[in-house]
């Protein structure tokens, strides 16, 4: 909710339209968070309901409430926008029209002409101008003289109003026709307006002429716009709710090229800022390592079989579970995009699994047992079917119960859970219909192939699983030593809520000057900035932008900058590739560098900039709600200034500490303020009412945009009729006490006989968090820090504050969601546990052997947790998704040496010849699986495309926690089983071991 009260002070804003506001929408049900920010003349509010509630019928109780309390705001105030927006609602697209023109004429441009087309575009919500200068008809008060005349100001703003308009007279009706009467009363060039009669003296008219200026002007400059040094008129393009980023893009982009037919040949309608390029950059990356991935798993099936007849049968299962995966997707309305294809690209190496552990199960059969491949289908698919129904629908319920959390993540991770477990369901259903009928003609036995190979790693595992036998207790030891090792290691783990430092080839830099800062001056700082960043060659964009935000804020700047893709400054495969075309290989190797590496030096050439914080930092890759920024911590209390000194105490203290960047606070008093102090006998002695006087100061000080609207017949166009006193005669407090208010009887009475000037010093800003104030520090984790680390040392230094009771401390924005998703995560995790042990209990018809399956899960915890501290990975959503991954898979190896060795003794086999056999026959799959997943997800380990830093988190755990526990999972599963069946026998066996 939007409200305009022109010319408001931030605390008479809270106050008058904030707070009522606030009051109206607070009773609405579903209400999650209520925030707000009150601003010079400008009142936000937000309301954030629960994921659960319906929008529309949320926004529409919001209106409800709205309007039955407008009637209590103040006088003068615009009635209240409301409007609904997601929390990516930043510019999905910015445009920057330049030429060699006058601002006010690109402005014209902009705003009636290219404007109106890209609002028309499908799914486009709001288009914004920045930098603009938009015509205004100005009617410039002189002080002096309408003193001289004893004229209100008021009286020039009626007269405006009343002489300014079209009025309907009805209709004129004779026996034969019926024609219409209208009034002609407006103004039709903009100098007739210095004619119109304002008030008379001895009957002799007064003109607005007499008293004022007009002029066919522009609008006050409140907002600056810049590329590479330009001037220029920025259009930021923000999508509706819901709709399709790429897609919207793709409508503007048609529409920008026909307007680029209608435009004068001089002007340039640039595209600066483009997310879908991003987001298209990003998806050919995944799509890149889905093809590679995959080709990777099939040459793991190739290495082991030695056969392309049994690399074609597993090879196939991955296309084929993919495109059937995406016509699921397609039917539930799922998109292709980043959370998807991440999906798609981890689950390569799973949806071969299932598939491998059929074929090499058939090979088995075909070369050990001599059947027909028909017969050896059709006899191990019945043997194996148990064990891969178990793997699959272990892994599903593991990815479900995560897909349908609670916080704002879980909408995030509700397609790519969703998609997973789809592609998972295909794989089985391939690896039962496929994948056998293709082994039944393929499949040739090895007394036709010849002896197969790599039995030495059989072997050496025979040796090394005796001796485990030998001393099973020695190797469940390691194993709880390796589970109690994971406690210190999970403790010490630093967390973030995503990566930082992704690489995007894009970056902002945040300016924050002081409160009292002229635009003039404000100007001259961004161009010191625009000078350094000259000076540097890796830059190829900068866009330079000074208010024109929500609250329209002079003090705050900011500088989009772009640089290379990532094909032009970092390796990659690609590039060597070119680069050996072109015959200069070392090319590839040459002049690389990072953004972080650029945003470094950025942040030092700009360091010493006197009066300003400069912040640089990331775009938003994925924007989960809370401000732009990863560190937002928050004091709320009663008191504006014990705020403000708490705030700015724990801003130097976190300073002190080195670990935190860009730190800025929301509320400084630095604000200078001129108060009209009231003498309230002496106005009613005058009969002047306090409304009129600050009706009158709103007119000539703050202006009134908007007195009349002046019709432009030549273009068909409205315009605002602004009427002020003269620059001269309103920036001077001197000045203030001749200003004439009109008191009841028709005369006037200078200010200075009713009110008192102050000067006090208050804030630019007050910030509210439900129905509370509240001040934010706000920044960035250091290079090298973690947002978790950095919450808890902001957490301590406020403890040290001694605020009183009434003051309390919150944390906003990526950390609060950290923080939920750490818990909500852990929770979902033990009851996909809980519904894995269900579904292997059913399969099995046993309590326990499913726990010695899942003794998998404790035990490749400490080895993915490792494989994050060695990398200087931290534990964020992506890693926490690997994870997810991992423990799916880690139990697949169990339940396959489980399930054979369970078919063994209804064999009547031994138990200890049992489970050497079991173990022994399920290594070759096994082996295959774990190299096949794990040559899926090298892609993503070493990979360097956009967002290859998130991706690079899950392929880093699942990796290291695949490779480094293989080997104990090996020994430990048929270790703990065979304890088991030995307890249950009463004592050991001791056949001959198995061949």
């Amino acid at each position: 909710m939007r409200t305009e009260l022109p010319g408001g002070a931030p605390e008479e804003v809270e106050v008058a339209v904030t707070y009522p506001i606030e009051e109206a929408v607070n009773t609405v049900e579903g209400i999650r968070e209520l925030r707000s920010i009150s601003g010079s003349g400008t009142s936000l509010v937000f309301v954030t309901f629960e994921l659960g509630r319906d929008i529309e019928t949320a926004a529409q109780d919001v209106r409800d409430r709205v309007a039955q309390v407008v009637r209590r705001l103040p006088e003068g105030v615009e009635p209240p926008v409301i409007s609904k927006f997601d929390s990516d609602s930043q510019a999905a697209m910015t445009l920057a029209l330049a030429g060699d023109r006058p601002l006010r004429e690109l402005t014209e441009i902009a705003d009636k002409r290219i404007k109106r087309v890209l609002e028309r575009s499908r799914g486009v919500g709001e288009v914004r101008i920045v930098g603009g200068l938009s015509r205004t008809i100005n009617v410039q008060v002189d002080a002096d003289r309408l003193a001289a005349y004893g004229l209100p100001v008021t009286s020039v703003s009626d007269a405006i109003r009343a002489q300014n308009v079209d009025q309907p007279g009805g209709n004129l009706t004779d026996a034969q026709r019926e024609r219409t009467l209208r009034t002609m009363g407006r103004v039709v060039d903009p100098a007739a307006f210095a004619d119109l009669t304002i008030a008379r003296r001895n009957g002799v008219p007064i003109h607005l002429g007499d008293v004022a200026s007009v002029e066919d002007g522009t609008e006050e400059s409140r907002s600056l716009a810049r590329l590479n040094g330009v001037p220029t008129v920025v259009l930021e393009i923000r999508r509706q709710s819901g709709s399709n980023t790429v897609a919207v893009i793709d409508g503007v982009r048609s529409a920008i090229e026909r307007l680029q037919q209608q435009l004068p040949p001089d002007l340039r309608l640039e595209v600066v800022r483009d997310q879908s390029r991003y987001i298209r950059a990003a998806l050919h990356e995944i799509e890149f390592h889905l093809v590679i991935g995959s080709v990777l798993a099939a040459l793991v099936v190739l290495w082991f079989l030695r056969s392309w007849r049994a690399t074609l049968i597993a090879g196939i299962a991955i296309p084929v579970s993919v495109v059937a995966t995406f016509g699921v997707m397609w039917a539930l309305g799922f998109t292709l995009n980043g959370v998807t294809m991440l999906a798609l690209v981890l689950m390569v190496g799973v949806v071969i699994d299932d598939a491998i552990v059929v074929l090499e199960n058939v090979q088995r059969w075909a070369d050990e047992k001599g059947v027909t491949p028909f017969e050896a289908a059709r006899g191990a698919v019945a043997e194996i079917a148990l064990a891969v129904m178990a793997t699959t629908l272990s892994l599903v319920v593991i990815f479900v119960p995560v897909s349908f959390l609670s916080s704002i993540t879980g909408r995030f991770l509700y397609q790519f859970g969703i998609t997973a477990a789809i592609a998972v369901l295909m794989s089985l259903l391939v690896s039962f219909t496929l994948t056998p009928a293709m082994c039944a003609r393929l499949v040739k036995p090895a007394g036709q192939r010849g002896e197969v190979r790599r039995t030495w790693s059989e072997r050496a595992y025979l040796w090394l699983l005796r001796g485990c036998l030998r001393w099973p207790w020695a190797v469940v030891l390691v194993a709880a030593l390796v589970c109690a090792g994971g406690v210190p290691l999970a403790l010490s783990m630093r967390q973030d809520f995503i990566p930082s430092d992704v690489d995007e080839g894009e970056f902002e830099i945040d300016v924050n000057g002081p409160d009292d800062i002229s635009l003039p001056a404000m100007d001259q700082v961004m161009g010191r900035i625009e000078a350094e960043l000259k000076q540097m060659p890796a830059i190829q964009t900068a866009l330079t932008q000074v208010g024109g935000g929500f609250l329209s804020g002079l003090s705050n700047g900011s500088v989009y900058v772009r640089i290379p893709p990532h094909e032009q400054r970092r390796f990659s495969l690609g590039r060597l590739w070119s680069s050996l075309l072109a015959g200069d290989p070392a090319a590839a190797f040459r002049h690389n560098y990072t953004q972080r590496q650029v945003m470094d030096d950025v942040e030092r050439r700009l360091r010493g900039l006197p009066d300003v914080r400069v912040s640089v930092r990331n775009q938003r890759s994925m924007n989960l709600g809370g401000g732009p920024f990863p560190l937002d911590f928050a004091i709320r209390g009663p008191d504006l200034r014990t705020l403000a000194t708490a705030i700015e105490q724990l801003r130097v203290e976190a300073v002190k500490l080195g670990t935190m960047a860009g730190l800025n606070t929301t509320l400084r008093l630095r604000r200078p303020e001129l108060r009209a102090i009231v003498d309230r006998p002496r106005a009613a002695e005058l009969g002047v009412q306090t409304q009129d006087i600050g009706a009158s100061l709103r007119l000539l000080v703050g202006g009134a945009t908007e007195v009349s609207r002046f019709r432009d017949p030549r273009l068909d166009e409205e315009y605002d009729v602004r009427l002020r006193l003269r620059q001269q005669d309103r920036d001077s407090v001197e000045r203030l006490g001749d200003l004439l208010v009109g008191r009841a009887g028709g005369d006037t009475v200078r200010l200075d006989n009713l009110v008192r000037i102050e000067s006090v010093i208050t804030s630019s800003r007050i910030d509210r968090m439900d129905r509370q104030r509240q001040a934010n520090l706000r920044g960035l984790p250091g290079s090298g820090q973690a947002l978790a680390d950095c919450v808890g040392q902001l957490r301590g230094l406020a403890a040290k504050l001694d605020l009183p009771a009434e003051y309390s401390t919150a944390v906003s924005g990526s950390a609060r969601e950290l923080e939920k998703f750490l818990v909500e995560f852990l929770f979902a995790l033990l009851l996909a546990v809980a519904f894995m042990y269900m579904i292997l209990a059913a399969q099995f018809e046993s309590l326990s052997q499913p726990l010695i399956i899942l003794l998998a899960i404790p035990v490749s915890a400490p080895f993915a947790l490792l494989s994050l501290l060695i990398t200087g990975e931290t534990v964020n959503l992506y890693s926490a998704l690997g994870i997810l991954v991992l423990f799916g898979m880690v139990k697949k190896n169990a339940i396959l040496q489980v399930d054979h060795t369970n078919h063994l003794l209804a064999s009547g086999m031994a138990p200890y010849d049992a489970v050497l056999q079991g173990s022994r026959d399920r290594l070759r799959p096994i082996l295959m699986t774990t190299f096949a997943f794990v040559a899926g997800m090298l892609p993503l380990a070493v990979g360097s495309g956009p967002g290859a830093e998130e991706r690079k988190a899950i392929a880093i755990v699942v990796i290291g926690g695949q490779t480094m526990c293989l080997l104990l999972s090996l020994v430990l599963t048929p270790v703990v089983q065979w304890l088991g069946l030995r307890r249950r026998a009463g004592a050991s066996s001791t056949v001959q071991p198995v061949a």
